[in-house]
């Protein structure tokens, strides 16, 4: 009988496997990722689950009836340059668009430097060739396509070497009839290359974004094609029979088939989950206006949900490439465990964005020799030699202190003070991105009830609150397995776009209607092939809007069902409050125009619990576990040690104090006191 459902989020460290059996509990499992090919460590930790119910890998395979995954190899493909050699067929005169882009500097160099170098597409322009075609913003086709033409490319890139084919014709937004036929024969003249179409990736206007998010996908596609089609075969030979999804950049999960057919919906697949996992904490405790921030191995990942709506975005950039689909707002540094610190020219110290990751790993876990935020934690006394990861791995203190050593040299002081100003430096660097995704925006951060996770967001958490004066942390019982925990949370769907460009004001609402209908068919067949009942599916529209004469639209929601001007109206006048909202003004003069219609169709999720503790009193001397010499604010303190195991509701631990789980570790600095609720959240607040 399959009865479990399973979440498994890949990292740059650590695979997190979350299980939620017939009890409706959910328990945690973690093992060491592995790099060269995700799913051994994947499976890996599928047999940590398995031994805990005391199955073989089959007889748990066999039970588990739902399997969600979040990865990070889209965004490593793309970050590393990894990527398929690609190529690109579109309408002659624009095979330049993702080159010229819109004539923007690239984004991680100063507006002062003088010597930009110029971008660099990801496709080549030897690679990008134009064929004829016409389609006219009105769906027209102008110029037929020209088969020969498309033959010859497909055969000429394939001489080349291509594996990847990008198809972005101009307009097929309007009418992709054009792009679906050069398909047709890239797959007859080139049935092993990976084709990837503008108007399914994205159908909505604007040239460069369009054609460059369809570019990204064709560069990811074949390595995660590759992936997805190994693991299959590797779940079904281990005894897996039922669903598997993919978590997606939108907050929403995916089958296997379609993330295929569109890989760029898996960039930020696993970090995009984090969030959901925050509101539904949030609910619990009372508390909408969140800081999400999940502290891993590799990254530190940042989302700031505001009165519970998690923020989305079309404006994403990934190592200066624009992606153009709706995306979680997550904003991500290159601050984790295993950040390595360096001495740069100027003979100051930096952490990050280099990571020793999984392989080889931080230098205490035995492998690696240069000295990260994880060994500068051991040194500390922040993280325990002895019950990392509840004792599975024992760190060497030594390998950390020989790793240090270069550095206290260059820096004329002792090991303790190295890993002190590693620590520091790591925060300050995660401070200040909050601060940049916060107050930079015209949020209080300080009003924000702050939601770590991650393996290393718990002992940094308290740190960084104390420099922004936010005024509480909660550390959940899944915190190390964060991103695996919002998986559970958030619902299963997609989102859907189409251009509509019209102005509110005599807008054709019989073809809008039509459009919406279309995009709610389109869901509605997804879902059937999935065996969702469409009485499951739960549609919400929305509407991007603007005045006329701005370059940036504002996102409206647009009541279901038949629209009519009336409903028109009224969502422009919810467009003007919001603009209001966002931006302190509103322009009433100035007419309204829909640039994009779009539709969210979600089926929701299967409720879970978190276990419930039993009740304590305040002192929590039941738990003590040891003392341990811990460095707070250049002292040198004899910490009280706690078991996270033995922790109960109602136990009040003040701070200087750590408390050891089995897969991460919570510090608790002096400025905080530490209190526990009946489901084992630790929440910090402020003396």
């Amino acid at each position: 009988m399959r009865n479990k459902r399973v979440c498994i989020d890949v990292g740059g460290t650590f695979t997190d496997c979350l299980v939620m059996d017939e009890s409706g509990l959910l328990q945690k499992f973690k093992a060491p990722t592995t790099p060269r090919d995700p799913s051994i460590g994947l499976m890996d930790a599928m047999k940590k689950a398995a031994r805990h119910y005391h199955l073989d890998v089959r007889e748990f395979f066999g039970q588990v009836e739902v399997l969600v995954h979040g990865t990070t190899l889209a965004t490593n493909i793309l970050l590393t340059g990894r990527g398929a050699r690609a190529g690109m067929i579109t309408t002659k005169g624009f095979r330049d668009s993702i080159e010229i882009r819109r004539g923007i500097k690239p984004i991680d160099i100063s507006l002062y430097n003088l010597f930009i170098p110029p971008n660099e597409p990801l496709i080549p322009r030897w690679h990008r060739i134009g064929v004829e075609e016409r389609t006219l913003a009105n769906g027209r086709i102008f110029t037929a396509l020209n088969e020969r033409e498309v033959t010859d490319a497909v055969q000429a890139l394939t001489a080349d070497g291509v594996e990847s084919i990008a198809i972005c014709f101009l307009h097929s937004y309007a009418n992709p009839a054009n792009e679906r036929r050069a398909a047709e024969i890239c797959r007859e003249v080139a049935p092993n290359v990976f084709v990837s179409t503008s108007h399914e990736t994205l159908p909505v206007w604007r040239e460069f974004e369009r054609f460059n998010t369809t570019c990204v996908g064709a560069y990811v596609g074949p390595p995660v094609a590759r992936y997805l089609t190994l693991l299959e075969q590797v779940l079904k030979e281990s005894g897996f029979r039922g669903t598997f999804l993919m978590m997606l950049a939108n907050g929403l999960v995916q089958n296997v088939a379609e993330c295929i057919r569109r890989p760029v919906f898996l960039l930020h697949s696993g970090p995009a989950a984090a969030p959901s996992g925050a509101t539904h904490l949030g609910r619990h405790l009372g508390d909408d206006d969140l800081l999400s921030v999940d502290m891993g191995g590799t990254s530190f990942d940042i989302c700031l949900v505001n009165k519970g709506e998690i923020p989305t975005t079309t404006e994403h950039w990934e190592n200066d490439q624009r992606v153009a689909i709706k995306m979680v707002d997550i904003a991500s540094i290159g601050a984790g465990g295993g950040s390595i610190a360096t001495i740069d020219s100027l003979g100051l110290l930096r952490v990050g964005p280099a990571s020793a990751g999984a392989d080889p790993g931080p230098a205490c876990y035995g492998r690696g020799s240069e000295a990260t935020v994880t060994d500068a934690n051991l040194i500390l006394g922040y993280v325990p030699a002895d019950y990392f990861l509840g004792g599975e791995m024992k760190l060497d203190i030594n390998a950390s202190r020989k790793a240090v050593t270069p550095l206290a040299k260059q820096l004329k002081t002792d090991e303790l003070g190295v890993a002190e100003s590693i620590f520091h430096t790591v925060n300050a660097n995660m401070a200040n991105k909050i601060t940049e995704v916060s107050t930079k925006r015209g949020y209080d951060i300080r009003q924000t009830v702050m939601i770590a996770g991650g393996g290393g967001g718990p002992i940094h958490a308290g740190f960084i609150a104390e420099a922004l004066g936010i005024r509480k942390v909660v550390v959940p019982p899944i915190a190390a397995l964060y991103s695996a925990f919002g998986m559970f949370a958030m619902d299963i769907g997609q989102d859907y776009a189409r251009s509509f460009v019209t102005r509110v004001k005599g807008a054709d609402v019989d073809t809008l209607n039509r459009i919406y209908d279309e995009m709610e068919a389109e869901a509605s067949a997804s879902f059937r092939a999935h065996g969702v009942d469409s009485k499951a599916i739960v549609f919400k529209r929305a509407a991007e809007m603007r005045y006329v004469g701005q370059f940036h639209e504002v996102e409206t929601d647009m009541p279901n069902g038949k629209v009519g001007p009336e409903t028109v109206g009224a969502a422009a006048d919810a467009f003007a409050r919001k603009h209001e909202e966002l931006y302190t003004f509103a322009m009433p003069w100035k007419a309204v125009e829909i640039l994009t219609l779009r539709l969210k169709a979600t089926t929701p999720s299967v409720s879970f619990a978190l276990p419930e503790v039993a009740q304590g009193s305040a002192d929590p001397a039941g738990a003590f576990k040891r003392h341990r010499n811990c460095r707070f604010n250049g002292r040198d303190i004899d910490t009280p040690i706690y078991d996270g195991e033995k922790m109960l509701a109602g136990n009040i631990i003040p701070g200087p104090a750590i408390i050891e789980e089995t897969t991460t570790t919570v510090v608790i600095p002096d400025a905080f006191v530490c209190s526990v609720d009946r489901y084992k959240n630790y929440t910090l607040t402020r003396r």
